[in-house]
């Protein structure tokens, strides 16, 4: 059993699915870039559901990428959500789902990009997996080093706010890694349509973790 990855009480707090793909009419590329607006839609979505966090993304195909170059590639865009997001108040604390060691962190701050990251190292069922978390506080890198023992149930992030994650509406983005191919401190998130397979067999879906969060 995992331990839950946000604060959540199952049978209380609500969940929102939340589609950031082009079946969402309202979210228009005006919304999507312009951070106040696109926060404030978010966070209107929370309050006219009564949820306490939206989730969605994994294998989602989503056009709001368009609003950063970082995604953009002269052959393919980068469309495919690679990971779940868990969209919140900022400050949200993040606990660690089992124990583990950071295995690298760092700060991408181009506009749409991860902004302050942290990859955790699990043995997990005989082998190695990792899990990602972008979008955090700059200031949960602090004290931070590869290999520090980080144990299941602690809260060693929280989500940042727009100028710090990567300039998006507060929020935790989730991924499951089985191999980070020589990645320090970064694996992508989104890849292009043409090459899904290859990184979905590489990042399975975290709702093998996150259900332990919201649906025991």
């Amino acid at each position: 059993m995992f331990h839950p990855v946000v604060p959540f009480e199952i049978g209380v707090d609500q969940l929102l699915a939340l589609d950031l793909t082009a079946n969402n009419k309202a979210v228009t590329e005006t919304l999507v870039n312009d951070i106040d607006l696109f926060s404030a839609y978010i966070d209107q979505c929370l309050i006219d559901s009564g949820a306490r966090y939206a989730i969605g993304g994994y294998n989602e195909h989503r056009t709001v990428y368009s609003r950063s170059r970082v995604f953009d590639d002269a052959e393919e865009p980068r469309r495919l959500h690679l990971g779940t997001d868990i969209w919140g108040h900022p400050g949200t604390p993040v606990f660690a789902p089992l124990n583990g060691v950071v295995h690298s962190f760092g700060f991408h701050e181009t506009y749409g990009d991860y902004g302050a990251v942290i990859i955790l190292q699990h043995e997990w069922e005989g082998g190695i997996l990792h899990s990602l978390y972008g979008h955090l506080s700059f200031h949960d890198l602090d004290e931070l080093y590869e290999g520090k023992a980080i144990y299941k149930g602690e809260a060693f992030a929280h989500f940042g706010e727009p100028h710090e994650n990567g300039h998006w509406p507060p929020h935790l983005h989730f991924q499951l890694i089985r191999d980070m191919q020589g990645k320090v401190g970064d694996y992508p998130g989104v890849c292009k349509f043409s090459e899904r397979q290859q990184y979905l067999a590489n990042c399975p879906d975290p709702s093998i973790i996150l259900k332990d969060t919201f649906y025991k």
